[in-house]
């Protein structure tokens, strides 16, 4: 599942015109992020994901912080599968290192028709 999730990250940075350079997930809890958010972003809000962007020129690389407990309640909220939301979050972390944003309602569209498309790559993991 790894190599296959990998692999799928790779392609995806390909796909763009990037490299794929060093990139590291911690997948964590509600209040780990939380304090990362406070301490990192000055923001006292709970949030799925936090992006560290380290790339250059043509070679993505960062830290992806995911916090596994709205990954949880996003999925229930949604009446979603957890993996599939799961993944949603980690192809909109590895979009962010790829340049895309997302606080406009038209980089929202853009994020969201990126991620349809690379979850529609994603490769059967079991």
């Amino acid at each position: 599942m790894l190599k296959k999730s990998a692999d799928w990250i790779n392609r995806t940075c390909l796909a763009e015109g990037f490299d794929l350079g060093e990139l590291s997930f911690t997948f964590c809890s509600d209040d780990y992020l939380h304090k990362i958010n406070m301490e990192y972003l000055n923001h006292d809000t709970y949030t799925d994901i936090i992006t560290f962007d380290y790339s250059s020129a043509d070679m993505v690389s960062g830290e992806i912080f995911i916090s596994l407990d709205r990954i949880k309640e996003n999925a229930q909220r949604l009446n979603l599968i957890m993996d599939n939301e799961l993944f949603r979050v980690i192809i909109h972390g590895v979009l962010h290192l790829l340049g895309y944003k997302d606080k406009s309602p038209s980089e929202k569209a853009q994020m969201t028709s990126k991620e349809d498309y690379y979850l529609s790559l994603l490769p059967d993991l079991e």
